[in-house]
Formats: structure tokens, C-alpha cells, sequence
């Protein structure tokens, strides 16, 4: 199983590479979400490439792929869909909007009011939306990708906690280096790569995979390892919020999908450690004289993942199988 897993990654990874440059990590915490069944929160200056990252992943997924582009007027029927009446039936029908989608882009995720980033809630988290007292299953695979500009903060509105805490990760692309611009170049001098990219693994094959990660070994000592970790977060006397219940499955069912791509039936404390600040960075939140003394998330979550004393690999693989 460990080679269908792999051999599964690397076809995504390989495709999408056609188009992201330079982004090997990126991609591969896109799949690990995928394998997760998780969301993926994208925070990074415009340009960068998140949009085009969401369309590699579902051109190479051959799933359908919708795109909301969120602005302060948006409106949660515009996302979940709503029912308008038809005069031929005399009856009122549904009408489906974005969400219905196995790939979803939430573009610029914090431009849309609070009140319509909440429709996004029920559909991340049990993967079905209610209109109007009725309840629709979503898609299955169900994937949003949300991106967010973290520099113009003028008429946005930040995410709530419960709406960070679906995400699964969180993470930052970063400028390119000098030597991928160069690529970068030679790849978009002629063509867009994006309109070449055909299909490489089916829904159903994914869902097959998510369901072969679940069944990764995890021994007891890096459960508790991982319990620790997360208790250590809501301990901590620079936090004012530590990591829920959810995140801690979060952290757990990623630590298997990466073991799985790496070529492990196990969890060792390396891919707990790895996945811990973009699983937790962005559900924990320090209490305002850490701010004021200047420390930032990543140094605390850092802190705290020095702290926790962590098994030996031996030890961690003990009742592999």
C-alpha cells in the first residue's frame, strides 16, 4: 500500500510541477491535505501563484473546479446556493452554487463578511450545506483551497477561530528564487503550461488512497508524544488559546498521509514535529503581552516543540505492523 500512496503523490506532484516552479514542499502539503480530506488556507502576497496551484491540483485530480471570488458584497446563497421559482413546475427548485464542486477556490477569503465566510462552516467540517432547511451532500472528494493577503488589511475581515480551525493547514508559497524566475520565464515565455495539464489520477483513486491512510501505524509513544505536544500548546503562558481537539486529529491523520509519501507504513516524531507549526500556527493565538514583547506565533509554537521531549525512533516504530 505504501507504493500505491507514493506512486499516487508523485503523479500529482510531477503534473503540477509542470506549472509551480520551485514549490516541490508546497505541493506536497497540497497532497497531504488531499489524502486528509482537509483544507488548505494559502497566505501569501499577490502573485505568488495560489491561484494556479488550485488549478494544477484539479486539473491533475480531473475533478470539477469552481472559483469564488470574495468581495465585502458577497452573499452566503451566492456560495451555498438557493432555491428560485420555476414558473413551467410551479414549484421551487434548487439552484447550486459554487460549493457544489469537488475543488473549491476561495480567492481572497477575508474580503467577504463574516457573515458569509460562516456559510463555508457546515460545508467544510460535514461536507454538506443546508438552504433553505434543506440539507445537501457535497461532492465527494470535497477540497477548498482559501488564499489571503496578508499586507492589505484595508477592507477585510479577518478570519474568526472557528473558521481558521477547519483548515487543516496553513501555509505561506514565498517568492521564488533567482534561478526559478529564470525557469519561470522559459516556461510561460510561449504558452501558459496550465492548458497542457491533463488528468492524472481519478476522484475514485483518491478516495481509495484517503481511506489506505488511515491505516498507517501510529505506536503508542508517538501518540503520546503528539498528546503532549498539544497539551504543551494549552499550557503555555504565551498563549491565550491552544490547540482544540480538532487540530489534534488534524495533526495526527497528516502525520500518516506524510509518512505514507515518504515511504513509511509508521509515524515517526519527525513528521509530527515537521507538520506541527502549519497545523497549529494558525489555531493558536498568544495573548497580548507576548505581542507586545514581540513574539511572534512561530516563535512560541517553536518553543514549544523544543520543549516536548520526544521518543526515540526505535521506541516510536515498536508494534510497526
Amino acid at each position: 500500500m505504501v507504493s500505491q500512496v507514493r506512486d499516487f503523490g508523485n503523479r500529482i506532484k510531477e503534473n503540477v510541477e509542470r506549472v509551480i516552479v520551485g514549490k516541490g514542499e508546497i505541493v506536497e502539503l497540497t497532497i497531504i491535505a488531499l489524502l486528509c480530506e482537509g483544507h488548505v488556507l494559502i497566505e501569501d502576497v499577490p502573485g505568488i501563484g495560489k491561484t494556479m496551484l488550485a488549478k494544477s491540483i484539479s486539473r491533475s485530480l480531473g475533478c470539477t473546479f469552481r472559483r469564488i471570488q470574495c468581495t465585502p458584497d458577497l452573499l452566503p446563497p451566492d456560495i451555498t446556493g438557493t432555491y428560485i421559482f420555476n414558473q413551467k413546475t410551479s414549484d421551487f427548485e434548487y439552484r447550486p452554487g459554487p460549493i457544489m464542486s469537488q475543488v473549491l477556490l476561495v480567492d481572497e477569503i477575508n474580503r467577504a463578511t463574516p457573515r458569509t465566510q460562516s456559510a463555508l462552516l457546515e460545508a467544510m467540517q460535514e461536507r454538506q450545506v443546508t438552504a433553505e432547511g434543506e440539507t445537501k451532500p457535497l461532492p465527494r472528494p470535497f477540497l477548498v483551497l482559501a488564499t489571503q493577503n496578508p499586507i492589505e488589511l484595508e477592507g477585510t475581515f479577518p478570519l474568526p477561530e472557528a473558521q481558521l480551525d477547519r483548515f487543516l493547514l496553513k501555509i505561506r508559497m514565498g517568492y521564488p528564487t533567482a534561478e526559478d524566475d529564470r525557469l519561470i520565464l522559459a516556461r510561460f515565455r510561449q504558452a501558459d503550461p496550465l492548458e497542457e495539464l491533463n488528468p492524472v489520477v481519478t476522484s475514485d483513486e483518491l478516495l481509495r488512497m484517503q481511506a489506505v491512510c488511515r491505516e498507517t501505524h501510529v505506536s503508542p509513544d508517538v501518540e503520546n508524544y503528539l498528546i503532549r505536544l498539544i497539551h504543551a500548546t494549552r499550557e503555555h503562558a504565551g498563549l491565550q488559546l491552544g490547540a482544540s481537539p480538532r487540530a489534534m486529529l488534524a495533526l495526527y491523520h497528516a502525520s500518516q498521509a506524510l509518512a505514507l509519501l515518504r515511504g513509511r507504513t509508521f509515524v515517526i516524531p519527525d513528521d509530527v514535529k515537521y507538520l506541527a507549526p502549519m497545523v497549529l500556527g494558525h489555531r493558536v493565538i498568544p495573548k497580548a503581552e507576548s505581542h507586545l514583547r514581540g513574539r511572534s506565533t512561530d516563535e512560541i509554537l517553536k518553543e514549544i516543540i523544543d520543549s516536548v521531549p520526544v521518543p526515540v525512533e526505535e521506541t516510536a516504530r515498536a508494534g510497526e505492523g
